[in-house]
């Protein structure tokens, strides 16, 4: 449970750059407090303890204005941002590592007994004032625009927008997996490099991690040829590329 709180908290300073310390945090960001208030209903609600659950959950709504019903599944590191108006119901399901802003709605369209309310994968943020009304899925990675109503499934990766929701933004391709792999690899947080965001830079950085993709390949099946016939050679790492490094690139727009 500890351990739990600690990744909470932490989950702000990752997804708040306004986040300054741990006291400011533990006294300012009600989406922690909702969330903290959680965990112990929760756990309650799971041994039965029902209405002292419920009376917590309450509390809390009157608390932070985040109102989450003590039978939703929480996974770790979920963050709320600003949080206010935010209703997440009875049987929704969210996975780990999950941002939620302000006003967003995680609700059912039935009244009859059973899963009623949607289930968020890993990953998934969710924009402001959205609606998410079902017993579907929101499968990993995806984003959910604000004040976009969504009440049908949403692909992995996908990116959704409207009312209704509509896809607009497609699951990442093999070409931008293989991108986003060559660039952790050697340590560069590829900034703007999707086709979400297309420019002349974000182009040139692409086709730059594509032709480093197929050298590393090359490279490495070279490295193994060389070790079958007991040359070495090959052991050698690549230079740490640090995040200063890239820097200037952040300063110039392809940021955050």
């Amino acid at each position: 449970m500890l351990k739990q709180i600690k990744e909470d908290i932490n989950s702000v300073f990752h997804r708040d750059p306004a986040a300054r310390n741990t006291l400011e945090v533990l006294l300012n960001y009600p989406g922690l407090h909702a969330v903290l208030f959680h965990r112990l209903a929760h756990w309650l609600w799971r041994r039965n303890f029902k209405q002292l659950a419920r009376l917590i959950s309450t509390f809390s709504r009157w608390l932070t204005g985040i109102e989450i019903h003590p039978g939703a599944r929480i996974g770790r590191r979920f963050f709320i941002d600003h949080g206010m108006g935010v209703v997440i119901g009875e049987t929704a399901e969210i996975g780990d590592d999950v941002t939620l802003y302000h006003g967003v709605t995680l609700g059912g369209t039935s009244w009859d007994k059973g899963k009623r309310h949607p289930t968020l994968e890993d990953g998934v943020v969710v924009g402001a004032g959205a609606k998410v009304l079902g017993p579907f899925t929101v499968h990993k990675d995806a984003k959910i625009g604000s004040n976009s109503v969504v009440t049908k499934e949403v692909p992995e990766g996908a990116t959704v927008v409207g009312i209704p929701g509509r896809v607009i933004g497609q699951p990442a391709t093999e070409q931008e997996k293989n991108r986003k792999e060559m660039a952790d690899k050697i340590g560069f947080q590829a900034y703007g490099v999707s086709n979400d965001m297309p420019d002349p830079v974000a182009e040139a950085i692409g086709a730059l991690l594509d032709h480093l993709h197929a050298v590393d390949g090359k490279l490495d099946r070279v490295c193994d040829n060389l070790r079958r016939q007991g040359i070495q050679g090959c052991d050698e790492k690549l230079p740490e590329l640090k995040d200063e490094d890239f820097e200037p690139v952040k300063a110039r727009g392809g940021g955050d």
